[in-house]
């Protein structure tokens, strides 16, 4: 194993001797060692020019840069809509969230809430909940885009980044349920472990990049793919048949443009991608452990597996989070075309691999010893927490997208174990007129960010970003309203125009002709139109059927009784914000 950098501050003290020829490296710690060994000058010109393999000097920025990218669009995500789904006038507000958490635990805020749900809200003050969100996430895309931007990273800020976010998915209930708030957080701890405590430098030279780390990286990657591969052999029937292509792009949360024409790819390409998928997902991973090479060729299908799905569907940053762990199977020698000839970084990492084969490699301090034990630990903590996954991963009743650790560093994972065969959608409608059963009223539609709602509207192409109340639309129209009560919240919102609801909404049918007096939610089937059709030449994307009523006609007055139950704000009744 490489040491890695001191808890203590440990620099790399470059000295470039007169004549230029050669560029020395020292360690030094805070008792004035030094573990650099002098060389002769013509070893440089001996040393390789070329980068070797072995080393994971350039892999380690990579990763780090890729993490900040996600931790980037996740914020972005928070900033634009926390306030509408969890902030002070949201559909589930966290601070109600937060203060039925403290009633739970005693009604204090003590160590049994920070344990139940661990979040830096708790020390906030609650009176601007909104401004707390933001705060939030402003600090959480600074962070990101700095380390995207610069390479450059130590633990003190990606553990703050790791803390935020945590603090975000605790209290996001429903918004944040989704398996890739906890593969993030997974993600993100294990990238604090490849920094140095301090240091912000590219290539700390006292901070080898821990191979018990790129191996957690590599250890999650095996686990994501057999989790989403397992759950899929004993989930839906047309997973064994190989069926379950010709219903996916069509059926999928929300569909891009390219969906709509791979959906129409020939049967027998659909039975190509489904035993695809299931090679990919359950044989490729254990390539892993197979050597350098093997471990290359699982790291390059994994990543051109998530680029076809990132080019094929809207599944958020997902399918961006998972290439993220398969980068981890590539050392500086694959990943140099990455970085200029010449360039700081990749100039620094052949120095340093000229030096290591001149044998002048810097002795081990007190710090880099410490340092390696915390890594030998995350090593034993990661492999601990695994048992519970692995058992999970090899149990017929597996589950998917569970965490067993309150702080969610291991979890289990999977996606697509069953899919639908229709397509229904839930289509908001409202209508000024004072009788809703007349035949003479007129009902318009509302329309969703990048759900489907007008047949004549393109799919949206979104990804990385996520418009979290679009996808739990397509979950709640496989159910009833009351299995989703949030809908019934929504078209109370939308009853009185309020602007917080509107603002995650594409289209509001009533804007300047005053409120809606009644709200309705009606059932459709959606299919794709057959490219070429008449359909098609008219412009449509979709077709579609009603099946019937989701939810029926609402009106605020009928609607007050059903908010109280569930304290919930009437839209004329200003929220408590006691």
């Amino acid at each position: 194993l490489h040491p890695s950098c001191p808890i203590g501050f440990a620099n790399a003290v470059r000295r470039r001797r007169g004549d230029g020829s050669k560029t020395e490296t020292k360690c030094a710690d805070s008792s004035g060692e030094h573990g650099a060994e002098p060389g002769e000058d013509s070893e440089k010109e001996k040393s390789p020019q070329s980068l070797q393999t072995g080393t994971y000097w350039l892999t380690r920025i990579v990763l780090l840069r890729s993490v900040a990218f996600i931790y980037l669009v996740a914020f972005s995500v928070a900033y634009n809509q926390n306030k509408q789904l969890i902030g002070e006038r949201g559909l589930m507000s966290c601070k109600n969230f937060l203060n039925s958490v403290k009633r739970y635990v005693g009604g204090k805020i003590g160590a049994a809430a920070f344990v139940y749900t661990p979040s830096i809200l708790w020390l906030l003050d609650w009176s601007d909940m909104d401004a707390n969100l933001d705060a939030i996430a402003l600090v959480g895309m600074a962070l990101s885009a700095f380390v995207l931007v610069t390479g450059l990273a130590n633990m003190v800020i990606m553990v703050t980044l790791w803390v935020l976010y945590h603090s975000l998915v605790n209290v996001g209930q429903l918004w944040y349920s989704f398996g890739w708030e906890s593969q993030l957080l997974e993600t993100g701890f294990l990238a604090i472990f490849l920094c140095p405590v301090w240091t912000l430098s590219q290539v700390p030279r006292c901070c080898p990049p821990s191979l018990i780390c790129i191996w957690t990286f590599r250890w999650l990657i095996v686990r994501i793919m057999l989790g989403a591969g397992l759950i899929k052999i004993r989930g839906d029937k047309c997973w064994r048949d190989l069926t379950c292509m010709d219903y996916h792009y069509e059926t999928q949360p929300v569909p891009n443009p390219m969906s709509y024409y791979m959906h129409r790819s020939p049967w027998w390409f659909h039975r190509f991608e489904t035993l695809s998928n299931h090679l990919i997902e359950l044989i490729f991973p254990f390539f892993t452990f197979l050597g350098r090479r093997m471990c290359m060729v699982n790291g390059a299908v994994q990543i051109l597996f998530q680029v076809v799905l990132i080019v094929s569907g809207n599944l958020s940053f997902l399918n961006w989070l998972t290439i993220v762990p398969s980068l981890a199977c590539f050392d500086d020698a694959s990943l140099g075309f990455l970085f200029r000839s010449g360039g700081g970084a990749k100039k620094a990492v052949l120095e340093i691999q000229n030096e290591d084969a001149a044998g002048r490699t810097p002795k081990p301090t007190k710090g880099m010893l410490i340092r390696r034990v915390v890594n030998i630990s995350l090593g034993i903590l990661i492999g601990c927490l695994s048992v519970p996954v692995v058992m999970n991963l090899l149990s017929s009743r597996q589950v998917m997208n569970t965490s067993f650790d309150p702080l969610r560093i291991v979890n289990t994972y999977g996606a697509f174990g069953s899919i639908t065969k229709e397509r229904t959608e839930v289509i908001f409608q409202g209508t000024l007129s004072q009788d809703p059963k007349a035949p003479e009223a007129v009902w318009e539609e509302y329309q969703f960010l990048c759900k489907p709602g007008d047949v004549y509207r393109r799919p949206c192409f979104i990804s990385p970003y996520h418009y979290r109340l679009d996808w739990l639309m397509w979950f709640a129209a496989f159910q009833t309203y009351e299995q989703s009560e949030w809908v019934i919240h929504i078209a109370g919102r939308l009853l009185s125009n309020d602007s917080t609801v509107l603002s995650l909404l594409d289209h509001n049918p009533f804007r300047g002709k005053g409120n809606p007096r009644w709200i309705r939610g009606e059932h459709f089937i959606y299919k794709f139109s057959q490219p070429g059709s008449t359909s098609a030449a008219q412009g449509k994307w979709w077709l579609r059927k009603r099946i019937g009523a989701y939810f029926p006609p609402v009106d605020l007055a009928g609607l007050r009784g059903y908010f109280q139950s569930r304290n919930w704000p009437h839209p004329h009744i200003p929220p408590n914000r006691k």
